[in-house]
């Protein structure tokens, strides 16, 4: 059954009549409702044009946190081969939100990092949401090492709200645990690619994103902080998240402005989430580009170049 956020509630009263029409001429052969469901069709494609045509900032939230949305298993399910999975930090647990391992894409051998939210409430409760703890941090930096010895690209899928907040979390070291990732991201002497599939909050995701080459999925956000965050602490109301969610200009094509990110990704029409094929393939030719950009190039010179880009952002601003 499709999930329609609350902004589609018109397409879904149109696309719920075509089906109902469908379902009474199947119970009924003698009749002929084909015309009038197609109209129906057409009536909801175009007004799935028009809705996504001219997304606000808030409605983008809505569509990249869509239960819908393919996550990072999809992913590796769908684009890399002979996926080996790493588990632990080697220090306190294994972290379920944070998963990755050994895999190939398109036959090249790569590391594949990324936060996974799950699909249901069983597998989003044992994922935490998608919010790493410390130990996810520290299995990722495990990763990038074994990435760095070998001379592996490495691929990160970014889809968090954020890094866990937790009491527990904040006792093992959960900043620390942020920073030294984001260290040994601008570390290592091999291609880094990071793609950003849904959410991309906070810290929590500057840890995995902190690449030589990052691109974001059309409908995909990447902030400092959430709307309802953002809206509680500058105006002490969550309801504010709209005017939050302009402010901070937590869009694709904002942030491809600022020059925050290399590239967009296209989605289909009405999101990843209504033809996540279409989307998981976008994503594939995106990474091969990028990887294909840093063939031969020698490991230093793509560390340097890492450290260069995050440290020249803003600079053009503060001149000014």
């Amino acid at each position: 059954m499709t999930i329609y956020l609350e902004f589609e509630k018109p397409l879904a009263e149109i696309e719920g009549k075509a089906e109902e029409l469908r379902a009474l001429a199947r119970n009924n052969p003698e009749m002929d409702v084909e015309k009038e469901a197609a109209g129906l069709d057409k009536k909801a494609s175009d007004l799935l044009a028009q809705l996504y045509g001219s997304l606000t900032p808030w409605r983008k939230c809505q569509v990249a946190r869509h239960p819908e949305r393919p996550h990072c298993r999809d992913y590796i399910d769908a684009l890399f081969d002979e996926y080996t999975p790493l588990a632990g930090d080697r220090n306190f647990a294994d972290d379920l939100a944070v998963m990755g391992g050994l895999a190939r894409f398109n036959g090249q051998p790569v590391v594949v990092i990324g936060h996974e939210k799950g699909h249901d409430t069983k597998s989003r409760i044992e994922h935490n949401f998608g919010m790493a703890r410390p130990e996810g941090y520290r299995k990722a930096i495990r990763l990038m090492d074994l990435a760095d010895r070998f001379g592996l690209p490495v691929i990160t899928l970014v889809d968090t709200a954020g890094a866990y907040p937790g009491k527990g979390a904040e006792e093992r070291g959960q900043s620390e645990a942020i920073a030294r990732s984001t260290e040994k991201c601008l570390s290592i002497k091999v291609p880094m690619i990071s793609i950003i599939i849904g959410e991309g909050g906070s810290g929590g995701a500057v840890a995995f994103a902190t690449a030589n080459r990052v691109a974001m999925l059309e409908h995909a956000i990447y902030s400092v902080i959430s709307p309802e965050g953002c809206a509680s602490i500058l105006w002490k109301d969550s309801d504010k998240m709209r005017e939050a969610a302009e402010a901070l200009r937590l869009t694709a094509q904002n942030l491809n402005e600022l020059g925050i990110i290399d590239r967009i990704i296209k989605e289909p029409l009405g999101g990843a989430h209504r033809d996540a094929d279409a989307a998981i393939n976008a994503v594939k030719d995106t990474i091969a580009s990028m990887l294909k950009d840093m063939n031969g190039k020698d490991g230093t010179e793509i560390r340097d170049a890492r450290r260069k880009k995050f440290l020249n952002m803003g600079a053009k601003g503060l001149a000014a």
